[in-house]
């Protein structure tokens, strides 16, 4: 069970009794594929990663009266709900990036994520390092003067991530970050310390592999980045046949490899089947870089001339890659634990989000999905 540094608030949750407005019903479809051995009992989202896929995915002409885009807002209520139907969890928390581009993980590899500082930052940007006990949009919201860099992030996408996060907490599900850390890595410690029970990550991020595991409580990852309808569940068999390593393996492989979407670089001429395969031989960085300067080495003089001219890189980069599992997490449950509700948490604070934004159908989607889940 949980025994990380965690803060959690909250409240009691409630029933709804509000009616959903109607409006036109674009539901995103999430598919599940993939071995999973138990069923999932906790669920972690990479926040996020699902409101710019929602936002994408969905053409932003899908308006309020109010004339704002609602897609993100209620592309990520129907993946929410439809996860939550098929993965059938018992807990879940909404993971968020406090920082999204940590100090330490810059002083490591300056290009991390450089390409997507915004040129001039917004007013606001998104964390959830505020007052824990304020609602969820205030707890979403700070000041950027206190920050070194913002995301470049859309005007119309800006706008919609406070009402996320106060329909997640009308609700009822829990959202959770950590000082100076991503949502990956408020993923990672929450499925460390999680020992007894099965665990679903639910994002479209592929770093997230590193966490797959079989024991002592099973972790799978969710994997959504091939598109909405094509979501498969990695577990440690699929990671193995897909990649030919396990769940630390990958990272070992993401950091030879690169990343250009974080602005990782990797080992120039090292390919994803060229460090799958030094993975599996050696194991990790520190051994690949060992028995690339060895004189008798079994590389290829060329491969050895390329990890030999990245060792700092390498040894640097392995840092960034890794995901923590030691961050001090700081949770808000509205509910008081991290257990789905069965119905809202605040059924008329939903209803007036629902026909303020609109989006009742994607709620009614959600609730139902909530009402189903096993007691």
């Amino acid at each position: 069970m949980l025994d990380a540094d965690v803060t959690a608030v909250g409240g009691v949750a409630a029933d709804i009794g509000a009616g959903a407005i109607e409006e036109e019903d674009t539901a995103i479809s999430v598919s599940g594929a993939g071995s999973v051995a138990s069923r999932v009992v906790l669920q972690l989202y990479d926040l996020a990663g699902l409101y710019f896929r929602a936002f994408y995915a969905l053409p932003s002409s899908i308006a309020g009266p109010h004339g704002r885009p609602v897609n993100a807002i209620r592309g990520t209520v129907d993946m929410l709900a439809r996860v939550i139907a098929e993965g059938q969890p018992r807990r879940a928390v909404a993971c968020l990036d406090v920082d999204w581009r940590p100090a330490w993980r810059v002083a490591l590899v300056p290009s991390y994520k450089a390409h997507r500082v915004a040129d001039e930052p917004p007013m606001t940007t998104f964390s959830g390092g505020a007052d824990p006990g304020a609602p969820a949009s205030d707890a979403a919201v700070l000041d950027v003067a206190g920050s070194a860099t913002a995301e470049e992030v859309p005007d119309e996408l800006a706008w919609q991530v406070p009402v996320i996060l106060d329909v997640l907490d009308a609700v009822g599900i829990a959202t959770a970050g950590a000082p100076e850390c991503e949502a990956d890595d408020v993923i990672g410690t929450l499925a460390e310390t999680e020992w007894t029970e099965p665990v679903e990550i639910v994002s479209g991020d592929r770093d997230l592999f590193q966490l797959v595991r079989d024991l002592p409580a099973p972790v799978t990852v969710r994997y959504m980045g091939g598109g909405m309808g094509n979501a498969a569940v990695i577990d440690s068999r699929l990671l193995h046949e897909r990649y030919g390593v396990d769940g630390p393996g990958y990272a070992v492989m993401a950091t030879l490899r690169g990343d250009p979407s974080d602005g990782l670089p990797g080992v120039p001429g090292i390919g994803e089947k060229t460090a799958a395969r030094l993975v599996a031989d050696y194991g990790s960085i520190e051994a690949v870089i060992a028995v690339a300067q060895q004189e008798a080495s079994p590389l290829s003089p060329a491969l050895r001339g390329r990890i030999a001219g990245a060792v700092d890189y390498l040894r640097a980069a392995a840092r960034v890659v890794h995901v923590r599992r030691d961050a001090a997490v700081e949770a808000s449950t509205p509910t008081g634990s991290f257990r789905l509700p069965r119905a809202a948490h605040d059924p008329d604070r939903l209803a007036d989000l629902a026909r303020e934004h609109p989006i009742g159908r994607s709620v009614e989607r959600l609730l139902a999905a909530l009402a189903d889940l096993p007691r």
